[in-house]
């Protein structure tokens, strides 16, 4: 790479460095009071935020989910019996011990409590298979000098789901997930890096069940044959219960990180003894397919800041629309219509109209709309659209116009 293509590289990595840009556009704030790797989400960023988890809630609505909610921790007990306590208290915080039978421990992720769900009636076949779903908090106890952003936190909100099915029905639930991955990516705006089959490495961190993993690599391994995706293999990878597939991102500093997963798990569907009435009346034992469409919030935001250098398509943009009144006019009627359909909107009047237009597009605002005495004489709107467009339409174009663009990703047409 020639310097000044290195030298340009650098600086756009800086510009778009989501810390830097989340500052600015004032998405996240990190408080030492609170403590490194617990950041919080300003309401910009929590806006952003809640227009992406809708979506992907009703996205997994549409793909047969049902979701649930279930507390951020548990008895010591449920994480002995899932295989976390003896194979990853290290990345845990330490239990909270109330009494002498009674500890509790901050939750490293949502898969015993999926389980819990599972087991909390009789299942039989007919109801499988059985996919939950939650965006759920998990914490991992990540060391101080790898924190960073949004990139690696102590708190994680997790889009995490577990399919419960028979086994002639693995493959064919992993390869929907995987749609599922795709549908939402496409939507967020953006690719993956590359795809990789994260296998077994050596040592005491993984469960030692030789015919487990050879049996769960190879489903995987003929899902991601099925699939037509082009991956990578990489040893030492894998959760210490089973492989996976990773769905890697690059940020713009060329660092590779996790987002997206798809596990096969035959180990705690054993560990919590689930199973399921089959249709000659045996009871069988299900497996648990584990995927996140869109990993963690945490994460993904990091990923879409830098992806759109915070510039987010107009359904997920923390203000979709600025109402900017010029003179006597006032731009509130407007503003309250957009917010009757749904529209998150705001009204500024203080400084020059040039001066406000300059901070609504440093905000990377996808659409603002200029109110003065001549619009409300002819009942109008100035429109101007991040791209530079401008139009002048009558209000209720503007809105069909405005609610058409900010809404989020439509549901795929009927064949």
């Amino acid at each position: 790479m020639c310097p000044r293509r290195a030298l340009r590289t650098v600086k756009e990595s800086v510009m778009q460095d989501h810390r830097k840009l989340g500052r600015e556009l004032e998405l996240f704030h990190s408080d030492p009071l609170v403590g490194a790797g617990l950041p919080i989400w300003l309401p910009r960023g929590a806006a952003a935020r809640r227009a992406v988890e809708e979506y992907l809630l009703d996205l997994e609505r549409r793909h047969g989910y049902q979701h649930v909610y279930s507390p951020p921790l548990a008895k010591a007990e449920m994480y002995y019996r899932s295989g976390h306590l003896p194979h990853y208290a290290d990345d845990m915080f330490p239990p909270m011990v109330l009494g002498d039978d009674d500890a509790f421990v901050l939750r490293p992720s949502l898969c015993p409590h999926h389980a819990a769900v599972f087991a909390a009636r009789g299942r039989s076949y007919r109801e499988l298979p059985l996919r939950i779903g939650e965006i759920g908090g998990q914490y991992r106890a990540e060391r101080s000098g790898v924190l960073g952003g949004l990139s690696r936190v102590r708190a994680i909100s997790l889009n995490d789901g577990h399919v419960f099915c028979a086994e002639d029905q693995v493959e064919a639930e992993i390869l929907a997930a995987l749609r599922v991955m795709r549908e939402a990516h496409a939507a967020l705006g953006f690719q993956p890096a590359s795809w990789r089959l994260s296998l077994r490495g050596e040592g005491p961190k993984y469960v030692d069940d030789p015919p487990m993993w050879a049996r769960a690599t190879a489903v995987l391994r003929g899902a991601l044959e099925a699939a037509g995706v082009a991956y990578v293999e990489a040893e030492g990878e894998a959760a210490f219960y089973g492989p996976k597939i990773d769905i890697q991102l690059r940020d713009y500093a060329g660092r590779e990180s996790t987002l997206a997963t798809v596990q096969v798990d035959y180990f705690m569907p054993a560990r919590f003894d689930l199973s399921y009435v089959d249709v000659d009346g045996s009871r069988r034992r299900p497996v648990m397919v584990h995927r996140s469409a869109a990993g963690s919030m945490e994460r993904l935001f990091a990923h879409l800041i830098e992806v759109h250098d915070g510039a987010f398509p107009a359904w997920f943009a923390p203000v979709q629309v600025e109402v900017l009144p010029v003179g006597e006019a006032s731009g509130r009627a407007f503003a309250d219509e957009c917010r009757a359909i749904g529209i998150r909107v705001r009204d500024s009047y203080s400084g020059s109209l040039a001066a406000r237009i300059r901070e609504a597009s440093l905000r990377r605002v996808p659409f603002v709309a200029v109110l003065g005495a001549n619009e409300l004489a002819s009942g109008s709107v100035s429109l101007r659209s991040r791209d530079g467009s401008v139009s002048s339409l009558p209000v209720a174009s503007a809105l069909a116009l405005l609610s058409a663009a900010c809404s989020s990703p439509q549901r795929p047409a009927r064949r």
